[in-house]
């Protein structure tokens, strides 16, 4: 079993990665004088892979809506006792999370490291799925997704993808709907399970205060060979165009709130790292505080200090997305459509440009001192297909140039949708 040792070319910084003979990827950050240790065990099952096979199926598979975020919550069980309840002997913070593309299950400690890392690789690989069990999860998440449904801020952003998607599953709730959870049942889980949370679709990052000796002979004891079911994973085939341009919709709120998303060209792996760089460097652009667009909103009341920007991207989708509250969002998408062309035409800002190239090249430096941000660098580094400096080494070469590229090529005025959340008169 061999360490391959990965380093930043920039800042000398290093972690290690393990191919384990069960198939598991194993990435260690061994960080002395460190006080805290943070650990998680993640597969590649999100919310959008509702379409697979493997080696063993003749056909894809077709599953409900919602089944990944619906198996993390069955996970947590076991026949002897909850695993929350294995943490809390040890002193340890246990969590787990589904996204569009991934589900993990993390720890954090500040001891007993070894141990709870036990607990995590022995409940993650024993599944216990019976009619009762499932039965009684369906009224939890059936109320879990009642609550996301009465909540404008992740109304206003699915509403969005809906209207930005024809037929990618990233425009469906993670937790799926009331309809098509009730299709869920053990057997289809433990389909799920098999095919999912396979070693070699897995990896492992812990980082903090640790000795990867020791993480390694825990895995060792702990992980049960897998072998590697050439697992496939397909989407629908998705237009360029939009849906729709708009969507409204009321709620019992204090102040409207919108999102306006731009639907960009989806690619993977360093592509795609790269072409968030430049995303997520135009966002910054656009919404800075010093820019003139900026400054006319803001004494006009037209935005607040809630106006910001995030790139959203995956398989196959990439957006970016504007969002905050307003009485006037319609006003805020023409002035972000009119700066948009002015950029394309002008060029960007210099100046503001290499401010933010500064900042943000700080922002990245220091999540490499804290272990949070490393455990989470490493498994969705290897999630993306890249590896976990390649951000950092990749940054300080953009330009200008290559942002302006990314304004005018992919901020197009047709691929522009505005979702908004209207105050409806009544109390909050």
């Amino acid at each position: 079993m061999e360490k391959n040792i990965l380093t930043s070319k920039v800042t000398g910084d290093s972690c290690i990665h393990v191919k384990h003979p069960s198939g598991l990827n194993i990435y260690i950050c061994e960080m002395k004088g460190f006080s805290t240790v943070e650990a998680l065990f993640g597969t590649k099952y999100g919310s959008i892979n509702t379409m697979f096979k493997t080696s063993e199926d003749n056909e894809y598979t077709t599953v409900p809506e919602g089944i990944a975020h619906f198996l993390e919550h069955k996970l947590f069980e076991n026949e002897d006792c909850g695993v929350f309840e294995l943490y809390a002997k040890t002193g340890a913070s246990g969590n787990a999370f589904t996204s569009f593309d991934k589900t993990c299950y993390l720890f954090g400690c500040s001891k007993n490291y070894t141990d709870n890392l036990r607990i995590l690789l022995d409940f993650v690989q024993k599944p216990y799925f019976t009619k009762e069990n499932v039965d009684k999860e369906m009224g939890i998440i059936g109320q879990e997704i009642q609550m996301t449904n009465d909540n404008p801020e992740w109304r206003v952003f699915f509403n969005m993808l809906k209207c930005m998607y024809h037929a990618h599953p990233v425009r469906i709730d993670i937790a799926g709907t009331k309809e098509s959870i009730a299709q869920i049942d053990a057997p289809l889980l433990y389909k799920c399970y098999n095919t999912f949370y396979d070693l070699n679709n897995m990896v492992l990052s812990i980082a903090g205060n640790i000795s990867a000796d020791e993480v390694l002979a825990v895995c060792d004891e702990m992980l049960k060979p897998c072998e590697d079911k050439e697992l496939e994973t397909v989407f629908p085939d998705e237009p360029d165009t939009v849906v729709q341009p708009e969507i409204r919709e009321k709620q019992h709120i204090g102040t409207t709130i919108f999102h306006i998303g731009y639907k960009c060209k989806p690619c993977s792996g360093k592509e795609r790292l790269i072409k968030s760089l430049k995303a997520t460097f135009a966002a910054a652009i656009l919404t800075d505080a010093s820019t003139d667009m900026y400054i006319r909103l803001l004494e006009s009341e037209i935005i607040n200090s809630t106006f910001g920007a995030e790139v959203f991207c995956g398989g196959g989708y990439f957006s970016v997305i504007f969002s905050g509250e307003s009485d006037e969002p319609e006003k805020v998408r023409e002035a972000l459509l009119n700066e948009v062309e002015r950029i394309s035409h002008e060029g960007v800002d210099e100046k503001i440009f290499q401010r933010l190239k500064r900042s943000t090249y700080g922002l990245l430096i220091r999540e490499l001192n804290n272990v949070d941000a490393v455990a989470n660098l490493m498994i969705n580094s290897h999630m993306d297909d890249i590896a976990p400096y390649d951000a950092i080494d990749i940054f300080p070469t953009l330009t200008a140039e290559d942002i302006n590229d990314f304004i005018k090529n992919e901020l197009r005025s047709d691929r522009v949708v505005l979702s908004i959340i209207e105050k409806d008169g009544g109390s909050p």
